[in-house]
């Protein structure tokens, strides 16, 4: 989530705002009222209509979607920059997740997985591009920009407020496949407000920001193919030999996302271009990557394995009715909405006494006590149903870390940046984004061997311990990073990688 900045006075918006604006609110109302019933239809037996997952599969499950739509926004943005240009790659995003939804709320388990898919594919290619068509409509209007992502944070938090009460109650009291219909209804409303305003974007967005010569794409798409390609053949292979199942695609696209952030990270430090004091700059970002990593690891796991604590562990009764456990995931929105003008009046006030590696260890050092907290209820648990203040107070202390780490990270992360390849680095933030979700698809499966009290206060330990180490090396941190950026003196200096980000994207909750 991107930092929160208090709205300026009113003002014209620029041709085209409300069309994104509406966009972006219905995409984000089906993204999490999807998110909230989806590990609780996973892990439902089939005979309710579910997919009869154990627990710990379906909150991998859920990892590993997170994980695949995180990874996928790094070719997202390339390709609105690159072939289709932002304004159509928005428009093909909201198509394929509408048509995602459209398969999830088939009442059949073999539309789950391309639903899935679809969904995945399509948020990496519409968020960063909407978001760099927010930026472009504003042209040089820095300030009216600033008052324009107010306004789509505010959104994405009502968004996010009302979408798991929707699904969920629709989900949880009705039909699962009911509450995918109803994120799939409000993407259809979604396409049809961006088509309404799509004359009003005018050339906006319309021609790739960097075209891509033919005979670059071309080798493009052969690479792509091949790697697609042989991706088919070794699926239908497993299949065939009858060793296929959902258990090994969770684990294959979770060893993914933990693999290729560290693997494009040390591709950019070997850029030839680069100085040593852009490596140096860089390496001493990695303790700001790895503990992004760990936080995005525990607060992945809201809607997955908290989410299942809800529905089983927690006594949801109130005025005589029994309220779904996936409303609960409504708390973290509302805790944001309240936190975040406190935090932004604090960020500038006192906020400048503190150096990033100190508030990045003191974001990770709400997500650690959340699980200390997990585990005390995880304990209580076992004697029967606990309060729900119990989940709330976790979910508050998530709302806390996430305004302090997005903020951070994010500015950290442009710091760090060498100077030609500052969309780059943002990437490789969002790769690691990704490495937390994969974290979390391929951790979460120790809480079948071991007591979830224990599994909760292990995970608590290392977070809290991991934020204890950045605050104890602040100095050296501080020093790495504040080394001034070398400018590149190789031939490829000035030159973006085709996996560059789209500009403007912002941290994974918006």
């Amino acid at each position: 989530m991107s930092s929160y900045t208090a709205p300026s006075a009113p003002q014209a918006r620029p041709r085209g705002f409300g069309a994104l604006f509406l966009t972006d609110l219905w995409e984000r109302f089906g993204f999490y009222g999807m998110q909230a019933i989806l590990v609780l239809y996973a892990a439902a037996p089939r005979d309710e209509g579910g997919l009869g997952l154990p627990r710990t599969s379906a909150a991998a499950l859920f990892g590993a979607y997170l994980g695949l739509t995180f990874m996928m926004s790094l070719p997202g943005g390339w390709i609105g920059d690159r072939i289709l240009g932002t304004r159509r790659a928005v428009l093909w995003g909201a198509l394929a997740v509408t048509g995602g939804y459209a398969a999830l709320a088939v009442p059949a388990v073999a539309a789950t997985p391309p639903g899935l898919l679809l969904v995945s594919l399509g948020t990496a290619l519409l968020k960063p591009n909407l978001t760099t068509m927010l930026s472009l409509i504003y042209g040089r209007d820095s300030h009216g920009r600033e008052a324009g992502i107010s306004l789509f944070y505010v959104g994405i938090q009502i968004s996010a407020l009302l979408g798991p009460l929707v699904t969920g109650f629709l989900g949880e009291t009705v039909d699962w496949h009911l509450g995918f219909a109803a994120a799939a209804a409000a993407m259809v409303l979604g396409v049809l407000q961006y088509l309404a305003g799509y004359r009003r974007f005018g050339a906006t967005g319309a021609a790739p920001a960097r075209p891509i010569a033919a005979a670059d794409l071309a080798v493009v798409v052969r690479r792509t193919t091949i790697v697609v390609a042989a991706v088919l053949v070794v699926a239908v292979a497993i299949v065939a030999g009858g060793r296929g199942s959902a258990e090994l695609a969770i684990i294959v696209v979770g060893l993914c996302a933990l693999v290729l952030p560290v693997v494009c990270f040390f591709l950019l430090l070997r850029r030839p271009e680069l100085s040593d004091t852009d490596r140096s700059r860089m390496r001493s970002f990695l303790w700001i990557l790895f503990g992004a990593a760990l936080f995005w690891m525990v607060v992945g796991q809201d809607g997955a394995l908290l989410n299942l604590f809800a529905q089983e562990s927690t006594d949801r009764r109130l005025l005589g009715i029994t309220v779904p456990a996936s409303w609960l995931q409504s708390a973290t929105p509302v805790f944001i909405l309240l936190l975040a003008p406190l935090l932004a009046r604090w960020w500038t006030t006192r906020g400048t006494r503190a150096t990033a590696p100190v508030k990045f260890s003191a974001g990770l050092a709400f997500a650690g006590i959340s699980f200390l907290l997990m585990a005390v209820a995880a304990q209580l648990a076992t004697a029967g149903d606990v309060s729900p203040a119990w989940l709330l107070s976790v979910y508050l202390l998530h709302a806390c870390g996430e305004l302090v780490i997005a903020a951070v990270g994010i500015s950290a992360a442009v710091d760090a940046a060498p100077r030609t390849h500052a969309g780059q680095m943002i990437g490789v933030w969002w790769l690691f984004s990704a490495m937390g979700a994969g974290l979390s698809s391929q951790i979460v499966r120790l809480a079948e061997v071991v007591p979830e009290a224990v599994y909760y206060l292990g995970l608590g330990l290392l977070v809290s311990g991991y934020g204890a180490v950045v605050l104890a090396r602040r100095h050296h941190i501080v020093r790495g990073l504040s080394v001034p950026a070398g400018t590149g003196t190789g031939p490829g200096a000035a030159v973006e990688e085709p996996w560059e980000l789209s500009p403007g994207v912002t941290a994974p909750r918006t």
